[in-house]
């Protein structure tokens, strides 16, 4: 048997983007408020300035800012007072040398002016004059029109996963709807005779499946869906079933459990057959996940996960997003610099990925390893994110500097 066959992560990345380079993926349009979570399937280009107008971004007074020069505690600038703007209403009239305007928070500059002075530095001298007591200068406590996006600008591009951010910057830009890919579907399958559902009551001997639930909620967070879900022993029959059926509901078939060397374990040998031979990576050099395999079957991914659910969890990240990338979608990967605790040994010739968690201080955040046994599910649990330690590396010293990708 060829299996394992270990090569390194950036060897077994590098065969994923020449094995499933870019994909057309099917398109809809949808109501912004259900982007969330979708990826953009076309550039959004500003139709208009934002915001259309020179607005105050305080309460106070439109001036000319050459007005206010020299103004102080002492000896004041006196201005005209020539009428205040309404909130969300147009500024009609127009400023002259020499005069004030009441502007609200967000609202309208009149023509001419050119700064804002905040009502705190003002007092209403008399029925017709404003007393200014600090200087501003041009521009100040004033959003110019297109100064948050200018027309014909690219707002985002296609490929962006829509978070909240998106959402909101695209209200602002009046985008009622947008234009996403179909969600990847995906099929999970968790294999193995100690293996039960989450509501089936556990006998001696079994565990409940962890990692159908642990995939499928990052497959939600990247916009995905779980298309097809099974639970099978380690039988060859129900196992070839389940596969089939899943490839054929789903763009991206996921197995977890029976990826390793035991004398029961079908996985392997059923993706040589599903695949014609075309499993690529039998094996990885990575810790936790070494008993990762991937094949391609009707040009779709197909990937042979460890049983252990922070490496199932933590190598389909990794994987899929690559794949993802390939498909022209880009994943955000949110990291957090913080400094180590302890001194963390490597694991010579294998990339690996350490659990830990994150505690603030007042100079930042410091990254604690979370240890534990294969297979113990703490290790995610209680853990923020990870860190990698490069194949190549001989291991981190204490007070290093990090990056923790977070979970």
């Amino acid at each position: 048997m060829d299996f394992f066959q270990v090569i390194s992560l950036e060897q077994a990345i590098q065969q994923l983007q020449q094995k499933f380079p870019a994909k057309a993926l099917d398109v809809e349009y949808i109501p912004l408020m259900q982007a969330q979570r979708r990826f953009l399937a076309e550039d959004i280009i500003a139709a208009d300035n934002v915001p259309d107008f020179n607005r105050s971004t305080v309460d106070g007074y439109a001036v000319l800012a050459a007005d206010t020069f020299g103004a102080g505690e002492s000896l004041p600038s006196l201005l005209q007072a020539a009428g205040a703007v309404r909130m969300g209403q147009r500024a009609e009239m127009i400023l002259q040398k020499g005069q004030a305007v009441a502007v609200p928070t967000g609202g309208m500059l009149p023509e001419g002016a050119d700064s804002v002075v905040m009502v705190e530095y003002t007092e209403q001298f008399d029925a017709d004059t404003i007393a200014v007591y600090k200087p501003v200068s041009p521009g100040e406590n004033v959003i110019a029109r297109g100064d948050d996006l200018r027309q014909g600008e690219t707002i985002l591009t296609r490929g962006t996963w829509i978070t909240a951010k998106h959402i909101a910057m695209l209200a602002a830009c009046g985008v009622s709807q947008v234009a996403v890919y179909r969600p990847v579907r995906f099929a999970v399958i968790s294999t193995g005779d100690e293996i039960v559902d989450i509501d089936v009551p556990v006998q001696p001997g079994q565990i409940r499946d962890i990692n159908s639930y642990g995939l499928a909620s990052i497959i939600a967070q990247w916009g995905g869906e779980v298309t097809y879900h099974a639970i099978v022993k380690d039988d060859y029959a129900a196992l070839q079933k389940a596969i089939t059926e899943g490839l054929q509901q789903a763009d991206v078939l996921l197995t977890s459990g029976g990826s390793s060397v035991g004398e029961r374990d079908y996985t392997y040998q059923l993706m040589q057959e599903l695949c014609q031979g075309d499993v690529f990576v039998k094996g990885i050099a990575i810790k936790p996940g070494k008993p990762t395999i991937v094949g391609k079957a009707d040009g779709k991914p197909v990937i042979g996960l460890p049983g252990h659910p922070a490496a199932a969890m933590t190598v389909f990240r990794v994987l899929m997003g690559a794949i993802l990338k390939q498909w022209g979608l880009q994943m955000e990967d949110v990291v957090v610099p913080a400094k180590l605790t302890v001194n963390l040994p490597s694991a010579p010739g294998k990339t690996t990925f350490q659990m830990v968690q994150l505690q603030p201080t007042a100079e930042g955040f410091t990254a604690n390893p979370v240890f534990g046994k294969s297979g113990m599910i703490h290790l995610l649990g209680h853990s923020e994110g990870y860190i990698v330690l490069e194949a190549h590396q001989e291991g981190l010293e204490q007070g290093q500097q990090v990056l923790v990708h977070l979970l």
